[in-house]
């Protein structure tokens, strides 16, 4: 398993965007959020994405060109349609005017349709934690899970995230797992998964990762999962106008394009208490929390974010492990769009 430098790997998925057509400034961008995915130990959303991507564009499925455009501002309300863009350059337009409006309004909340994946979700909560405001983020997805009670897929892994100043990240999808760490189980040969996280086609049960691949995720916690995809679904593709449910098109399947909504929400901390206040009472909380006593079989209580920012510590300092199998994919990705097979 090779580990590649932070800069490397970003400077190789940007050389394949821009070789597959893709502009400069977007590559990088594009390239910036999925490595650093990687760096959180998030490899499902990392550059084992960039495969469907390149998919995408040059089946022509994505405009790489696209600016988007602001179809509603009120208050602090804009509503955006992200032109069949690259759903990093869409995300990265609509967090910068979230920010804007909540530095104006005091809460600022954009609707996107017409997106593609973006990635992360986290990293795009982080852009408006790094502007000292809480950030909520929430997408619509591939019809790959099915509601409570039912067999064919409705909703999608609808991630709900949550970043703010403080030792706290929350980015979670509303299935067991993302859908990412089945493809992954598939791309590098691993023939079971644990259960409880997908169905077969049939809406049975399944462990066995051939048959999830080709099948359904499923809910976190049962009802209470499918109910908090409708939620997303409601904030993402109701509220934005753009596809809902199984109108939307999936990252894996040519033919039809993603057009994913999403929604961004960012909260001015300084209305309520200087954001030193709030850091501070971040930190006592998750203090007060890790200080409780570990149950038996644990070292210790963590909170949301830990174990991605001691992996990404880790990462940093040794490179990112990527998988004999996504690195064969990736290289791969490198010849189809003209480029030198990468050496490990």
């Amino acid at each position: 398993m090779p580990r590649i430098a932070v800069d490397r790997l970003t400077r190789l998925v940007g050389g394949i965007l821009v070789a597959a057509g893709v502009p400069s400034e977007k590559a990088s961008l594009t390239a910036e959020a999925l490595v650093a995915s990687n760096l959180r130990g998030v490899d499902s959303h990392g550059v084992q994405l960039l495969t469907w991507y390149v998919d995408q564009l040059l089946a022509g499925e994505m405009n790489p060109h696209a600016e988007g455009r602001v179809v509603s501002e009120n208050g602090s309300c804009l509503q955006f349609d992200g032109q069949n863009g690259i759903g990093q350059c869409v995300a990265d337009t609509c967090c910068k005017h979230a920010i804007r409006l909540a530095r104006e309004h005091g809460l600022g909340m954009v609707s996107a349709r017409e997106s593609n994946h973006f990635g992360a979700a986290a990293w795009w909560a982080m852009k408006m934690r790094d502007a000292g405001q809480i950030g909520v983020v929430m997408c619509n997805a591939s019809p790959i899970v099915p509601p409570w009670q039912g067999k064919r897929g409705r909703l999608g892994t609808n991630p709900i995230c949550m970043a703010l100043p403080g030792p706290w990240l929350l980015d979670m999808a509303t299935t067991t797992v993302a859908a990412g760490k089945i493809f992954k189980a598939k791309i590098n040969g691993q023939p079971e998964i644990p259960p409880g996280w997908a169905f077969n086609s049939e809406g049975e049960p399944t462990t066995r990762t051939e048959e999830a691949y080709k099948g359904l995720l499923m809910p976190l916690g049962g009802y209470k999962g499918s109910g908090l995809a409708m939620m997303v679904e409601i904030l993402c593709g109701v509220l934005s106008g753009g596809a809902m449910a199984d109108e939307v098109g999936a990252i894996r399947v040519r033919g039809k394009k993603v057009r994913t909504s999403q929604m961004f929400l960012a909260i001015d901390i300084a209305r309520f208490m200087p954001v030193d206040e709030f850091t501070a009472r971040m930190e006592h909380l998750v203090d007060v929390i890790k200080g409780t006593p570990a149950a038996p079989g644990y070292n210790e209580v963590l909170v949301a974010g830990d174990p991605e920012w001691r992996i990404e510590a880790e990462r940093l300092a040794k490179g990112i492990p990527i998988e004999d199998g996504n690195w064969e994919t990736l290289c791969k990705t490198a010849e189809r769009v003209g480029l030198e097979r990468p050496v490990e």
